[in-house]
């Protein structure tokens, strides 16, 4: 049988079929458009649960590049945080410059098509649960299957709405009609965390614990997604219990090399809970990872375009004592391990004791880079501007680059739920709980895979060309990493070493603002932040982040505008913009 993301293809007819973005749909007749009846057929169905399961990746909505809504997150949740710099130079992408900076406006382009790629999806799932009750030659197993797959879509869409926006609005299948303008056009009253935890339930009750089309959500996937949107309300109680029967009871098995979960060789992995599905051809390159293409060294062989840097301060996080431990004393606020300034930018000061998921976490002067070359400066576009260092899992082995027209897109999939995101919240849960030890034992299950020798990053010697290097036989740098011996007796303490390792594990894969949104810490964070990488990066200087303003986005005027009826709009701006 065919996978999910080979049928990608056969649903683009369909991707601009019947629903179009948000409040600008109800506004507008969608053109050269197939009524509802035309596709109320099983076949008709099936296409547009598959355009729906497009949205994930951001394919398929007119207007904006897809990297203003990449599911990565990278721009909001990156390069918004202490984890990432927008790279590249000052004059490009702009848009990024106010969000690097705290510099929220409700105008702001990228911002407004991350609110209306979040309802287009939704309006896609909905109108999928509305075709499924007007075909009549589905069978009910599948008919219930396939709501579930669109809660699912819907719930996931909503999620990233309230992740974003203070008071997000909820859109259901009840809201939404082909032949009604003005249904969805509904108030934002408040958090929708209810509703996005209850589609995740009924999708989780409806789904099969295993699909034979890749990509296509499971039960254990409905499950995960369950228990992170009840993490990030802040209802431990409820989410433990899901996150241990996920660990416990789950198919899903730690994969032996960290590496392992950002390569193109290894995507759908026994780790992998649900990824966001890409391929690419000589021929077709429409269901690549164009989201996040623009953030690639400068330097061929991808020649584009220098977004997505990593700061010093994440460099410097990665530092461990002598027994290998995260340093939770917070000594690696004062302390460098790589040169900031000066004619050795970027390399390391002596020998430092590093975590070797560093190397694949950042790109750093004199570290082999996915075996496509050592990394040198020349793979920054501005020095001056961002610093020496660069992102590395999102990027494309060389086996799996160079496949489309552009280099740069892939079929590296995003692997967005993963058993090393669920042990992190489950050990979040225990301490909350009071169970220190059963955290502990989550930790160190991470930190050992992330010590395996096979998966450090392997040192080189610069060969005669730019593009020629030797394997050393050695590890790249001083990997130093061990487990926690000592039994967990504070748990303030330990809530410390849980959110530590969060870092270590997920730095760069667009979660970091979130996760200081929802522990309630961004302004001391991120302004400590501030004052520590403004020394290195002057356009930081006298920025700063306010609360409560900065911890969420603003609804953009954009959708404001669009959701009059009767005469008046029925969203209402967060009150601190």
């Amino acid at each position: 049988m065919k996978n999910l993301k080979n049928l990608f293809f056969a649903s683009l007819a369909i991707v601009t079929l019947t629903v179009a973005c948000d409040e600008e749909f109800l506004t507008k007749e969608p053109q050269a458009s197939l009524s509802g009846p035309a596709l109320a057929n099983s076949d008709g169905v099936e296409g547009k649960l598959v355009s729906a399961y497009r949205t994930l990746a951001g394919y398929g909505m007119s207007g904006g590049g897809t990297w203003y809504y990449s599911t990565w997150s990278w721009i909001f949740g990156a390069i918004s945080s202490d984890n990432a710099l927008k790279g590249t130079d000052a004059g490009d992408q702009p848009e990024h410059s106010f969000i690097e900076s705290y510099d929220f406006n409700t105008f702001n382009v990228h911002n407004r098509d991350k609110w209306r790629s979040g309802y287009w999806g939704a309006a896609r799932a909905n109108d999928v649960i509305n075709s499924v009750a007007e075909a009549e030659d589905i069978s009910a197993a599948r008919a219930a299957e396939i709501v579930g797959e669109a809660k699912f879509i819907r719930g996931w869409q909503h999620f990233e709405m309230q992740k974003m926006y203070r008071t997000p609005k909820y859109v259901s299948e009840a809201n939404f009609s082909l032949d009604d303008l003005e249904a969805s056009k509904v108030p934002n009253t408040g958090k929708i965390w209810a509703n996005i935890i209850q589609d995740f339930a009924d999708a989780a009750a409806a789904l099969p614990a295993t699909q034979a089309e890749v990509g296509r959500a499971t039960k254990w996937a409905a499950l995960a997604y369950q228990a992170k949107a009840l993490v990030y309300s802040g209802d431990y109680t409820s989410a433990l219990p899901i996150l241990e029967n996920i660990v416990n009871n789950g198919p899903y098995t730690l994969v032996d090399k960290f590496e392992d979960n950002y390569l193109v060789a290894t995507r759908n992995n026994s780790e992998s809970i649900f990824e966001i599905q890409y391929a690419v051809s000589s021929a077709d390159t429409n269901a690549s990872n164009a989201e996040i293409g623009l953030a690639h060294p400068y330097i061929a062989p991808w020649g584009c375009c220098g977004f997505l840097q990593a700061p010093q301060d994440l460099v410097d996080f990665f530092q461990t004592d002598a027994n290998g431990l995260p340093l939770l004393d917070e000594s690696w606020k004062t302390t460098h391990i790589t040169n900031p300034t000066g004619a050795n930018i970027g390399e390391p000061i002596g020998d430092p004791r590093v975590d070797p998921r560093l190397d694949h976490t950042v790109g750093r002067p004199g570290q082999l880079f996915k075996n496509h070359h050592i990394m040198q400066v020349d793979y920054i576009r501005d020095l001056t501007y961002a610093g020496p260092y660069f992102s590395k899992k999102h990027i494309a082995e060389p086996e799996g680059f160079g496949i489309g027209g552009w280099g740069n897109l892939s079929a590296n999939n995003f692997r967005i739920m993963r058993l090393g995101h669920v042990k992190l919240w489950l050990a979040e849960a225990y301490v909350e709980a009071g169970r220190l030890e059963d955290a502990r034992a989550q930790i160190n299950d991470l930190r050992r895979r992330a010590a395996n020798p096979a998966g450090f990053n392997p040192g080189a010697t610069q060969g005669a060309t730019r593009a020629d290097y030797s394997l050393t036989g050695a590890p790249g740098a001083n990997y130093v990493i061990g487990e926690y011996t000592a039994a967990w007796t504070d748990q303030a303490v330990a809530r410390k070493a849980v959110r530590y390792e969060t870092r270590l594990e997920t730095a760069m894969e667009g979660n970091r603002f979130f996760d200081l949104q929802r522990w309630g810490v961004q302004s001391q964070v991120l302004n400590e932040y501030l004052s520590r990488e403004s020394r290195y990066r002057i356009y930081l200087q006298g920025k700063s982040f306010t609360s409560p303003k900065n911890e969420y986005y603003p609804i953009p005027t954009y959708a404001i505008d669009r959701s009059f009826s009767e005469g008046e709009p029925t969203l209402t701006q967060d009150p601190n913009y």
